[in-house]
């Protein structure tokens, strides 16, 4: 809960009350006497009505009247997929090999000769009160990113937050659960920071950070790759972050053992030893299969056609049973699953190479000239886009639905205007200071 948030809501609003509240709020979180809680609510009054209206031109921010809720941000569907091409925008061209307007995994730079990939994942907000699998599995997803890029992963680094009540047992477990992964890939943890979320300002006990990961390759494997006449594979997938949430809050808590592995690691390594020509490669993560398909779509310029049959059957079948009975719509969620596109005289070696290390592939779909992605369910065609949100996985999420709640012409209209505001803010600062 933050605390200078709240204090300034209530004095925007007049509100009368707003230390007795604060007193309140504080102490139902912490034990500490009423007269403590009041010099804390007078402290937080003080900073929020000095930082209410700070002068300034780089304090400047226009609202744009649409929240990250409505817009579906974080998301994983269309909102959240369109506010990517916007920071896109935002941070404007560079000089990089892959940057933020590939919209892929990761970002790759050269130096000394080699292609250098960089990432960064944020763990699983859901699973905040289970650090041990918060950290195992936003290390494993960190460390798909690299390797969707045809990279080798050399180093870990991890970011930690954790809410000024939170006991100091949680940083331990969320460290052991990215060491865990570190160990059994063997690409070494290396450096991290340690906080508290809002230091004194928030309360509670809410744990989040992330964990980045460094790749080194000569060769890309960029979904901006994928050409007409490929053929598109896929691995099989169990699931991370999202089944486990979904298995958690459904209070199916045997089906989060099937997540534990490290089998779409291993297929990356079988890969890489094996050095096949491989045109892209992708994940499949938050959004699941659709949004995958909709930001390679986009990417590369192609039309994506895929098999539902073949990609239910790669799914664990524990984890497809508890998505079916729920409802939750497999093509839309994270399966932890490597997507490969690759030219047709590679298939019969890169499957090879996979099964070889254990883990189970098939030949999924194709890409052709054209734009768009499509589903081919027993030889029909249907369009293949992802939903305002991704699939509703958790019982919140389904009361929230997946759809839009707000006009989408009108949010995007925002959206782009404070797009161009964050621009131009840009521009006017380093020219001021680049000119002093």
């Amino acid at each position: 809960m933050d605390l200078e948030g709240f204090a300034k809501r209530g004095l925007r609003r007049d509100d009368p009350e707003i230390e007795s509240k604060l007193i309140d709020l504080i102490r139902e979180v912490k034990e500490i006497p009423i007269d403590r809680a009041a010099i804390l609510a007078e402290a937080i009054l003080a900073e929020a009505r000095a930082t209410l209206n700070p002068r300034g031109e780089v304090f400047s921010l226009k609202s744009a009247g649409v929240s990250m809720g409505d817009f579906g941000v974080g998301s994983r569907g269309s909102g959240d997929f369109y506010t990517h091409t916007k920071i896109a925008e935002v941070i404007g061209r560079t000089e990089a090999v892959v940057d933020s307007r590939q919209l892929d995994d990761s970002g790759v730079v050269q130096a000394g000769g080699k292609y250098i990939t960089v990432t960064v994942d944020g763990m699983h907000s859901r699973l905040s009160d289970y650090p041990f699998l918060a950290g195992f599995h936003v290390t494993r997803a960190a460390l798909r990113d690299v390797y969707v890029m045809g990279a080798r992963p050399v180093a870990l680094l991890s970011d930690v937050h954790l809410a000024d009540d939170g006991d100091v047992s949680k940083l331990f477990d969320h460290i052991a659960g990215i060491a865990t992964v570190s160990e059994l890939i063997g690409v070494p943890l290396i450096t991290g920071s340690t906080l508290r979320i809002g230091g004194d300002m928030v309360i509670g006990d809410r744990l989040t950070g992330c964990v980045g990961a460094v790749g080194v390759s000569e060769s890309l494997t960029a979904r901006k790759s994928a050409r007409p006449g490929d053929v598109i594979l896929m691995t099989e997938g169990a699931g991370g972050g999202t089944v486990c949430s979904a298995a958690l809050y459904y209070d199916q808590h045997e089906v989060v053992d099937e997540t534990l592995n490290i089998k779409f690691l291993e297929a990356s390594e079988a890969l890489l030893k094996a050095d096949l020509r491989i045109h892209a490669m992708t994940d499949v993560t938050n959004g699941g299969i659709r949004g995958d398909a909709k930001e390679i779509s986009y990417t590369a310029g192609v039309k994506l056609t895929f098999q539902e049959e073949s990609m239910r059957r790669l799914v664990n079948p524990r984890v497809l049973e508890m998505l079916d009975r729920l409802e939750i719509d497999y093509l839309g969620v994270s399966i932890d699953a490597l997507l490969i596109i690759a030219p047709p005289e590679e298939v019969e070696a890169i499957s090879s190479a996979i099964r070889a290390a254990g883990v189970e592939i098939e030949v999924i779909g194709r890409v052709e000239e054209g734009e768009g992605a499509y589903l081919d369910i027993d030889g029909q065609l249907r369009d293949f886009s992802p939903r305002f949100r991704e699939a509703a996985y958790t019982p919140i999420k389904k009361a929230i639905g997946q759809e839009a709640a707000r006009d989408v012409k009108e949010m995007k209209r925002r959206v782009d205007e404070a797009a161009r505001e964050a621009v131009e803010k840009k521009r006017r600062f380093v020219e001021r200071i680049r000119h002093g």
